[in-house]
């Protein structure tokens, strides 16, 4: 932060003082198993600069941790993910849609995941592997926006 002198009469004299960030971050309150969704109550802020570790309540409450987390430790971002709708191996509706076009078809999810995350499926009447998006129902989309991060 640049502050002028006072009472010096230089008015174009500026001392430079350095500013003192206050951050806080996330930790546990009690041990949070794996695949558990985060609640207001299982985290607590500290006054502590943590690396890697979220400083805002609001972005992991309704979250899912893909570790276990001990009491005390930092809630870090890389630890979390958007809860989990289609489980591996389990059976998902396929949706596929261009313009007027719609086809349904049935596979078995190769990986897990939440809504908005691209997973592998296995079409169950051609065998074949595709990718897709899971949608907030749990049914997978196929489609050319589905594998954007590949």
């Amino acid at each position: 932060m640049i502050r002028p002198i006072l009472g010096s009469g230089l008015s174009s004299l500026a001392m430079c003082l350095p500013l003192v960030a206050a951050a806080e971050s996330l930790v546990a309150t009690r041990a949070i198993a794996a695949q558990s969704v985060l609640s207001a109550e299982d985290m607590a802020l500290v006054d502590a600069v943590i690396p890697g570790a979220l400083g805002d309540p609001a972005l992991a409450v309704g979250l899912q941790t893909r570790r276990a987390i001990y009491p005390g430790r930092p809630i870090l971002e890389r630890d979390l993910g958007p809860p989990v709708l289609v489980g591996r191996n389990t059976r998902v509706q396929l949706r596929y849609l261009s313009g007027g076009l719609e086809i349904a078809a049935e596979g078995r999810a190769l990986d897990k995941g939440g809504a908005g995350e691209v997973i592998r499926v296995m079409s169950l009447g051609s065998k074949t592997v595709v990718s897709g998006r899971v949608m907030a129902d749990g049914t997978v989309r196929l489609g050319d926006d589905t594998c954007a991060g590949c």
